[in-house]
């Protein structure tokens, strides 16, 4: 009896749902998508993960490259199978990309430990290629380099979507990091089935054209660029999820901000492999109470789920959530609860074959990061509640992911067996 739920769940899979598994099984370990699910090596994948920016920037200095190794240990030791990160820093301090063109190789060493320690535990990558926000320079660094470089009349930070010299700036990044030949492992980054996934940037914003106008032109510019020389990688472009022009009567979701991205419309590009969203209630209603909080949370994944799964028909990643223990009246049982929430709809999502596949909470610290943590910070060495519940979605996912691999041996062994009784009867 102690199997009944992993066999009913498998009942439910089967007689309800259509699950397209590969019977051959074979892969080359990249991460791909069909239909609203994500695939790997012929199996449906579910990411439950984790942000950690801080990643590269750690590692560039050799004797703190322990403190990456530990958050990977930690992270695997959880279930934890994807981890999102910056493959940017531009200009100011410890910079990847002092000036336009120019790199510290010291830094680019850094990433590529990152990705061969990634590699080393089994975690995916997920690398994101620019900063919307200052924080490691950002789209205001490449403004400023081509004001100071190129002589260019710029009079927005957003003209980073508009303008060539800065486009070509983008460009030019985009080119020396999928090419780059990574020193600990002696592969492109491009050919590296480590990498998941690249974002084009993180949280893009353009608030001086609420009509998403130039958001939807630079996204379909740049996802076309990306594919035309990595093949191999899924695209996704970094959005919060806020909803546009293209679809009014969602547009009631959205807290009070108007940034000029559009989820369904951005999403629509045929380049874009998969949607994202970001959950943050204590920032997006700050002045309601926790109850109110998790009812926005609820009705903003749902309306995303379900646009994902029949407007889009692509999956959809919660690729950062969390809860800041700098809030008022914090307490663990809130951050717990939140966790909860969101973990617990990408479960019910993926049992019945929906379109969410993942989540990645904010954000993953180890021991010696304390001076890293926003308010958001989690430690897994730290025994937890809230280590715990990232635990246990590990381990659900992975009953999930089990049963999906046994449907394809069980059309593995029938194919043979029919193959057999063919060559038997002539």
């Amino acid at each position: 009896m102690k199997h009944f739920p992993f066999f009913f769940l498998l009942a439910i899979l089967v007689c309800c749902f259509n699950i397209n598994v590969e019977a051959g099984g074979g892969g080359n370990g990249f991460v791909r998508t069909r239909g609203i699910h994500f695939m790997l090596n012929g199996n449906p994948y579910y990411a439950n993960g984790f942000n950690a920016y801080w990643l590269m920037y750690t590692a560039a200095d050799p004797s703190q490259r322990y403190k990456v190794s530990n958050a990977f240990h930690e992270a695997r030791n959880h279930g934890l199978t994807v981890a999102r990160t910056w493959a940017f820093s531009d200009g100011g301090y410890s910079p990847l990309q002092y000036s336009p063109g120019f790199y510290n190789e010291q830094m680019f060493k850094g990433l590529d430990f990152v990705i061969s320690e990634a590699r080393k535990h089994g975690i995916k990558l997920i690398l994101s290629l620019v900063n919307n926000y200052e924080s490691f320079g950002g789209k205001k660094q490449y403004v400023n380099w081509a004001r100071s470089n190129n002589g260019q009349y710029l009079t927005s930070d957003d003209d980073f979507f508009r303008n060539p010299v800065v486009k070509g700036f983008y460009i030019n990044h985009v080119k020396t990091v999928l090419n780059r030949y990574n020193s600990f492992t002696g592969i492109h980054y491009k050919d590296d089935s480590t990498i998941m996934a690249w974002e084009l940037m993180n949280e893009p914003r353009c608030t001086s054209d609420p009509s998403g106008r130039t958001i939807q032109g630079w996204i379909t510019e740049m996802a076309s660029l990306v594919k035309s020389i990595d093949r191999n990688h899924l695209l996704e472009a970094g959005l919060e999820g806020f909803y546009g022009q293209s679809t009014p009567q969602r547009t009631k979701l959205n807290p009070a901000i108007n940034i000029g991205t559009d989820f369904i419309a951005n999403n629509r590009i045929p380049n874009i492999d998969f949607a994202t969203v970001h959950c943050y209630p204590d920032q997006w209603v700050q002045s309601s109470n926790e109850q109110d909080q998790i009812a926005f949370l609820n009705n903003w994944l749902s309306a995303h789920f379900l646009d994902a799964q029949y407007a889009l028909k692509k999956p959809i990643l919660v690729a950062e959530f969390g809860k800041s223990f700098k809030d008022s009246g914090y307490s663990t049982n809130q951050r717990d609860q939140l966790f909860n929430t969101v973990l617990y709809k990408i479960y019910s999502s993926a049992k019945r074959g929906g379109p969410a596949s993942g989540a990645l909470f904010w954000q993953l610290l180890t021991g010696g990061m304390e001076s890293f943590d926003d308010g958001y910070g989690i430690m897994l060495g730290q025994s937890s509640s809230t280590a715990n519940v990232i635990a246990q979605q590990s381990h659900k996912l992975y009953l999930i992911r089990k049963i999906y691999a046994r449907i394809a041996n069980e059309r593995r062994w029938k194919r043979a067996r029919g193959s057999r009784g063919g060559q038997i009867g002539f």
